[in-house]
């Protein structure tokens, strides 16, 4: 059975299971549409926190920037796992205590103002869409691989299979699927660098392989870092274990900092620790999430150690009539371009080696090409693509969304691998996009609709209207993955920026300072996210110079999070301090736990 018969079988079997789970998991009340009946074992939350929180841009993309920048894409991994630690360490036993629905809840109710809540829920429903963004990206770049169809119909079947579980089940059929869910997308990430950790290195675990020597190809004998060090420079290309990989060590820093920051503001993933039934349950799901995430995060470093290695080796200085399956594969996509200047061989360059372009077009040899926007590779939508490209100066890398998904077709694995590795990377986007429609279901749902509109309105219809907005929210994020505004890891780095410089100032300010009031929380909110949003406008759809310190849109989120902080600290002690319900309220969460906290909450907010 061929690749596309495989897939069939594994996104069939998986989306059907998503499907019956969501039914058996349907509610009829905002309690289970909201946090799951705050009844989800710690376990289970877990599970479905780390399938939620490994998103596209871990299984697809992250892998992919390491594999193309080196030890420097370390710089995501750190991030985003360190981020995960930060929030579970310092936010998250806190916030259950609070009791809220949704993040904006708990904003209003500790500022005491719908003001608050309204920027709060702008800032949440930003967020969300921008993260979202990358997810239906990703389901677009797996679907048109893999079941040969136009990447905009693979986003529209992502479109739809979200809609019908999240609209069924709410946050209690979400977080069922994504406990399903995790165990697809870790067993498609962990069979294939197994199996090639093996095929190269002769030994099974992918984190020693990474470490060992070669068995098989012209550096065999070497150390497999050893050798990629030796092709990059061969290439022109910066140290495999280069520190910063030509990055300036303040943006680095940002890249790390805006990340981290970030994940312990991200709504999406707070939310899930509401679902459990008291503080004690939030603390071991946050420990059970952080043992499955790591995994995944452990072992992306191999995978994308294997995935530059074989990319390499399998095309440069090979001619058309000898590019292996698996290229030719792909450039049906249109994520990989073949330009041949006479001399027929294909290289690998130097993506900012400008001898190969200049302004008249083509000079250098032939070179593969990767394209941050989708483009079609054959007819007129392949002629005005190299026609654009001949006009650039740089070349851009390989997609680093394919890298992953190719990887196993380039090391010659089973047919059944590299579906499953399909099955895996849907199974990422689609949890993650679950979980950020949700959010902004509920931000309209429950923090405007019911909180501010109509506060008398039914429970039958609060979750009419949930259920409508997600509608209409699937709608613009599948929008969203047809036009994408990057690729995938880039779009949800912004995202972590934007929750950086809103919410995480915020949140921590408000748990750990009672006298910071509603005046100085809203400026706050709004100076970051309006400073951090502007700038990542200003670059990716203006071509604005990073004039911050040199510092790039996906770490700009730094600055906007310590221009929330210092307006914030700057006015509270200009305007009125809380009133004594506030002061109590947070003196109650602070408060160490007792016999109460390990029964569940008497009362919703």
């Amino acid at each position: 059975m061929g690749i596309k018969g495989w897939t069939m079988i594994f996104v069939g079997a998986s989306f059907t299971l998503y499907l019956v789970i969501a039914w058996f998991s349907r509610v009829r009340d905002t309690r289970g549409f909201y946090v799951a009946g705050r009844g989800v074992p710690a376990a289970a939350n877990g599970m479905a926190t780390a399938a939620d929180w490994m998103s596209a841009a871990s299984f697809i993309s992250m892998a992919g920037l390491i594999s193309t920048m080196g030890y420097a894409g370390s710089q995501y991994l750190m991030g985003w796992t360190g981020g995960y630690v930060l929030l579970a360490l310092l936010l998250a036993p806190y916030l259950r205590k609070f009791g809220h629905f949704t993040v904006p809840d708990f904003v209003s109710d500790r500022y005491s103002s719908n003001v608050a809540r309204s920027v709060a829920v702008l800032c949440a429903i930003f967020i969300s869409f921008t993260y979202v963004a990358g997810q239906m990206r990703g389901v677009g770049v797996v679907f048109s691989r893999f079941l040969e169809v136009d990447i905009n119909i693979g986003v529209m079947i992502g479109m739809a299979i979200v809609f019908i579980y999240a609209t069924l089940g709410g946050m209690k059929g979400i977080t069922w699927t994504q406990v399903a869910q995790y165990w697809v997308l870790i067993t498609a990430f962990l069979i294939p660098a197994i199996a090639i950790s093996f095929k190269l290195t002769g030994n099974p675990v992918p984190q020693i392989g990474l470490g060992s020597e070669l068995i098989t190809g012209d550096g065999k004998g070497m150390g497999l870092l050893e050798k990629l060090n030796q092709i990059n420079a061969e290439l022109g290309f910066d140290s495999y274990t280069a520190a910063f990989g030509g990055d300036a060590m303040l943006n680095v820093f940002c890249v790390t900092l805006a990340l981290m920051a970030g994940t312990a503001g991200l709504p999406h993933v707070i939310v899930r620790f509401y679902t459990v039934k008291n503080v004690k349950a939030a603390r071991w799901s946050a420990f059970w999430a952080l043992l499955f995430i790591g995994m995944l995060y452990l072992t992306a470093p191999a995978t994308a150690a294997f995935a530059r290695y074989y990319m390499i080796d399998s095309i440069d200085g090979k001619t058309q009539q000898e590019l292996p399956a698996w290229f030719e594969n792909w450039e049906k996509t249109g994520l990989i371009l073949w330009l041949d200047d006479g001399d027929g061989k294909l290289r690998y360059s130097n993506r900012d080696d400008n001898e190969v372009f200049n302004k008249g077009g083509l000079t250098g040899p032939a070179a593969l090409l990767g394209w941050d926007k989708i483009i079609g590779s054959q007819g007129a939508e392949r002629k005005a693509a190299l026609k654009l490209l001949n006009g650039q100066k740089k070349i851009r890398g390989p997609d680093k969304d394919i890298i992953v998904l190719a990887t196993p077709e380039m090391a010659n694995l089973y047919a059944w691998i590299i579906a499953l590795v399909a099955a895996g990377g849907l199974a990422a986007a689609l949890s993650t996009a679950s979980g950020l429609l949700l959010v902004v279901s509920s931000s309209v749902a429950h923090d405007v609709y019911y909180r501010m509109i109509n506060p008398e309105a039914s429970e039958a219809r609060r979750l009419l209207v949930g259920r409508g907005v997600i509608g209409i929210a699937v709608v613009i994020a599948g929008l969203f993955g047809i036009y994408p505004p990057g690729f995938v890891s880039q779009v949800v780095a912004f995202a972590f920026g934007l929750a950086a410089a809103s919410f995480f100032p915020a949140i921590v300010l408000g748990i750990f300072n009672k006298r910071v009031g509603t005046i100085p929380a809203i400026c706050g909110m709004l100076a970051g996210i309006g400073f951090t949003a502007s700038y990542i406008i200003g670059q990716v759809y203006f071509d604005i110079e990073p004039w911050c310190f040199g510092i790039k849109a996906q770490g700009i989120g730094t600055i906007g999070m310590l221009l929330n902080f210092i307006v914030t600290l700057a006015l509270t002690p200009l305007c009125p301090p809380p009133d004594e319900r506030v002061c109590a309220l947070v003196d109650s969460a602070r408060r160490p736990e007792t016999a109460e906290d390990t029964a569940p909450a008497a009362v919703d907010h």
